[in-house]
C-alpha cells in the first residue's frame, strides 16, 4: 500500500529562504532518518514562512502505511519551528 500525505506548514523563525531551508533541511532529515519516508518540497519554495511538504510511504500493510505516516504527522507537530496547518491523507 502507498499512503501519501500532503502538509502545510506555517514557519515562524525565518528571516530568509536559507533560514527555512535550513529548518526544512532539519524536519525532512529527521522524517527519513527515524521513519525512512520520502519527503519533499512541493509548493512555496520562494515564500520564507511558508511550505508544503509531501510525504509518502509504501508497505505491504494498508494499516502499517497509514501509522507511519501519523507518525510523520506527530514528528512535524514536535518541531516548534513550524506549525502544521492543513494536512491531506490518501491512500492509493
Amino acid at each position: 500500500m502507498v499512503v501519501y500525505a500532503e502538509v502545510e506548514l506555517l514557519l515562524y523563525e525565518p528571516y530568509s529562504l536559507k533560514d527555512k531551508r535550513s529548518i526544512l533541511s532539519r524536519l525532512k532529515n529527521q522524517l527519513h532518518k527515524q521513519l525512512n519516508v520520502a519527503v519533499s518540497e512541493i509548493d512555496f519554495q520562494d515564500i520564507w514562512q511558508r511550505s508544503r511538504l509531501a510525504i509518502v510511504t509504501v508497505s505491504s500493510s494498508k494499516d502499517i502505511s497509514e501509522k507511519i505516516i501519523q507518525q510523520a504527522i506527530d514528528l512535524i507537530d514536535s518541531f516548534l519551528e513550524v506549525e502544521r496547518t492543513i494536512t491531506n491523507v490518501e491512500v492509493r
